[in-house]
């Protein structure tokens, strides 16, 4: 594992603006959106608009990327992301969300999850997740992947390489008429294999108009996730695999989820719906 020092919280930017013509969430300077009650099941009209959310939510994150390189702060990479949204009249979704004061999460080496972009400076070394989601159309389309900074210590470079293959492995996974503990299922014993944590208390989740829907994805087999899967259910599968223990502490801010043995995490996610014959990427450039 790589020597680097640990993570601190950085210097905050302010608040990016959003042009007044792009639609907001209804959840836009409310403390927590409102609950939603709708169907798992979407009409193909609304697959088509997350098609369009996701494509976009997937190329700012692709734009983000190409700015990762030593030197580079996390909040240079919101701020691409962040302008390629609005320049596709798209929302960035985490914005304001339950009071999230950026447009992506990025999450640096023992972060699980929700790292907040500052001023905080990539290192040669260093692995880094980030987090997408754009919401257009009325839609949300939800998306991350784990980049390497520079030259990266094989041990890390193989968790990206596995946990990418641990959400292959779980969308092949997908058909109707299976309970979504399926999922889990795939990508806790593929990690097993090598050894890895699964992350369990962060999961995937429904999404369609709502960000959350309320539709859990584990990504470990749980007996409780018994929901079958039908044609037309949208949702993310984003597995947190970690090189030591799955257990985690949180940041002050309330947001940043780290590794309670600060070992190295990796994460990927897509939004798909669920066909008739498997699962269709709606999170594709």
């Amino acid at each position: 594992m790589s020597g680097q020092s640990l993570l601190v919280p950085g210097e905050l930017s302010p608040t990016r603006s959003v042009p007044g013509n792009i639609r907001r969430p209804e959840y836009v300077g409310k403390p927590a959106p409102t609950p939603y009650t709708g169907p798992e099941v979407q009409t193909p009209e609304t697959v088509e608009a997350m098609r369009v959310a996701g494509r976009i939510a997937a190329r700012a994150m692709e734009e983000a990327a190409k700015h990762i390189a030593p030197g580079v702060t996390t909040d240079e990479l919101d701020r691409v992301a962040h302008e390629y949204m609005c320049d596709h009249g798209a929302y960035p979704s985490t914005l304001g969300y339950r009071g999230y004061p950026k447009s992506l999460c990025s999450s640096v080496n023992e972060v699980i999850c929700h790292g907040i972009p500052d001023s905080t400076v990539l290192r040669d070394g260093d692995i880094v997740n980030l987090d997408v989601t754009a919401y257009i159309g009325g839609v949300h389309g939800d998306n991350n992947a784990t980049y390497l900074v520079g030259d990266v210590d094989e041990e890390s470079r193989l968790l990206v390489e596995r946990t990418r293959e641990s959400l292959a492995r779980a969308i092949k996974a997908v058909k109707p008429g299976r309970q979504i503990n399926i999922i889990g299922r795939v990508i806790e014993s593929y990690a097993k294999r090598f050894g890895y944590g699964v992350v369990r208390d962060f999961t995937g989740h429904g999404i369609n108009t709502s960000f959350h829907s309320g539709l859990i994805v584990p990504h470990y087999d749980s007996p409780h996730a018994t929901t079958v899967m039908q044609p037309g259910m949208t949702f993310t599968i984003e597995p947190m695999l970690t090189l030591g223990t799955h257990e985690y502490d949180m940041w002050d801010d309330g947001w940043t989820v780290v590794t309670k043995d600060r070992r190295r995490t990796a994460q990927f996610e897509h939004t798909l719906v669920v066909t008739d014959s498997g699962a269709d990427i709606l999170t594709l450039p």
